[in-house]
């Protein structure tokens, strides 16, 4: 489904895009959502990131006033989308895939989401399909588009209500490598445009490419917050070491300060540490002995860190997010 305001201007105002305050949702015992606290700032491209069933979806229903959370609150460029229509305005977006009808073209669908939405929308539908890159296949009916197709004409019917919030609900997932690669590029183009973005997605590698902030949430709970930069830094280099002697280098190692998350792994000496720790381990292992053969950094990724904060003992069965409601093929939060 799509979702998005009557009117297209966000309004001049200091409050950030998003503010989540202790937000939660939940269905009996079940705590699909658990106290999310998380703020978007303009110019973001913001990743909320979490396995399947992590309660994603149930969050960015919140968000856009689709659902009533349990506790907590969701302010949109300040305003409630709870409490009327008008706190939606220029904010858009669609959860979960979006739909439409598909014995109609592209267009048609468009149109009808303009004439749904009013305030100018049928007057950007042509540049809305020339920046998904659909102007051509654009009197097709939708039921013969791939599945790409369908999300970029989500995206291109979010575009109508000329946005400055933009929130998707997994944009990529089903697209073949070329998809994502289209998917990838076009958000960063919104971005470049203006357009702060949030989307959810469990697929690391695309968030580590396009977004520039994170929250990491795992059943239900956020778990780290802040710029995928600041968190792959804070958790610093991983180096790979061999040397001659490296029962005496392990012990060197352990007993170096700066150096942690020492182990070994295939017969190779593993560490974390930042360039000045490793560079008085390195002097430590010529006085003890034990000479360097190789010695390999290796970057840290955010898979590596999203399996540290979402796997091990805490890890919980991850919550089913019940449906609320059945809606029509093409909809707005109005």
């Amino acid at each position: 489904m799509t979702a998005g305001p009557v009117g297209s201007a966000a309004g001049d105002t200091e409050d950030p895009p998003v503010a989540v305050r202790g937000l939660s949702k939940h269905y009996g015992a079940i705590k699909a959502v658990d106290d999310v606290e998380l703020t978007v700032n303009t110019g973001d491209v913001y990743g909320y990131l979490g396995p399947n069933g992590a309660g994603k979806t149930t969050s960015l229903r919140m968000m856009l006033g689709l659902i009533r959370p349990t506790t907590g609150s969701v302010r949109l460029f300040g305003r409630d989308p709870m409490q009327s229509v008008h706190a939606l305005q220029g904010v858009a977006g669609f959860v979960e895939a979006p739909t439409f009808y598909p014995y109609l073209s592209g267009r048609r669908n468009l149109e009808l989401l303009a004439a749904f939405d009013g305030d100018g929308a049928a007057g950007r539908i042509e540049r809305a399909l020339d920046t998904v890159e659909l102007s051509e296949r654009a009197g097709d009916r939708v039921g013969g588009y791939s599945h790409g197709m369908r999300q970029r004409l989500g995206i291109a019917a979010a575009l109508l209500r000329d946005p400055k919030l933009l929130l998707l609900d997994e944009p990529a997932t089903g697209l073949d490598p070329g998809g994502m690669r289209d998917m990838r590029v076009l958000i960063r183009r919104l971005a470049d445009e203006g357009i702060t973005v949030l989307l959810s997605s469990h697929m690391l590698a695309e968030v580590e490419e396009v977004c520039n902030r994170v929250a990491i949430v795992r059943s239900g709970k956020i778990v780290y917050e802040g710029a995928i930069a600041e968190l792959k830094r804070d958790a610093g280099t991983t180096y790979r070491l061999e040397t001659t002697d490296d029962q005496r280098a392990l012990a060197v190692c352990h007993a170096q300060a700066g150096i942690s998350d020492v182990r070994t792994e295939r017969d190779r000496i593993h560490f974390t540490g930042d360039q000045q720790a490793v560079a008085e381990l390195s002097q430590a292992l010529i006085e003890a002995g034990a000479l360097i053969r190789a010695l390999t950094p290796q970057t840290v990724t955010l898979e590596d860190l999203f399996f540290s904060f979402t796997e091990g003992d805490g890890r919980q069965q991850a919550a089913h997010e019940p449906d609320e409601s059945t809606r029509p093929a093409v909809e707005s939060a109005r």
